[in-house]
């Protein structure tokens, strides 16, 4: 499929895609995002804004979601390396509270699709990470939600537990049996 490998992950819909890197002693050239290519895969989004954070070795941010505006995301890292997670919040889908992780490391140049209906979060692995992502919502604040990152019916197998560096509002999150919302199908 073009310049991009589109590998399906154990949940339907989460994706890791691998682009095509063009190399020689100059350096490298490599798409990271193509509309037709992607749509060819089924990710049919229209993404309409683009971030990009800085973060620390220990930095866990996640596991986050909006209700009523929610995203689908293309994730990747630009510097450094992250340990990247997707947590399956759609009521009646048989992969309900799984998850996918994934490495992603400015080395390997892989990307994570994320569809809507996930929480979403990452666990920062090198001294410092740069991660970008494009999402197809737009971000509102009033309408954030949360899963806890260590929720032990969930499983998540962190690289590391100890010495992490989470937000206030992360390290408070329900669990997934506490957890009052979750996305229809």
């Amino acid at each position: 499929m073009g310049n991009f490998n589109f590998i399906q992950t154990e949940i339907d819909g989460v994706l890791i895609v691998e682009p095509t890197l063009y190399g020689d002693h100059r350096g490298y050239f490599m798409e990271t995002y193509k509309e037709s290519d992607f749509k060819e895969a089924g990710i049919n989004c229209t993404f309409l804004q683009d971030n990009q954070s800085k973060s620390r070795k220990g930095v866990l941010r996640g596991l986050h979601f909006q209700k009523t505006y929610p995203q689908a995301k293309l994730v990747r890292v630009i510097k450094g390396e992250v340990y990247d997670v997707a947590v399956d919040l759609r009521e009646g889908s048989p992969t309900f509270g799984k998850y996918v992780g994934v490495v992603l490391s400015e080395e390997n140049k892989r990307q994570f699709f994320i569809p809507r209906g996930f929480a979403h979060g990452f666990l920062v692995l090198s001294d410092e990470a740069e991660f970008v992502y494009k999402c197809d919502n737009l971000y509102h604040p009033e309408d954030e939600g949360g899963l806890l990152y260590s929720d032990e019916s969930i499983g998540i197998d962190w690289p590391f537990k100890e010495g992490l560096l989470l937000s206030d509002k992360d390290k408070v999150y329900p669990t997934l049996e506490n957890l009052d919302f979750k996305f229809k199908l």
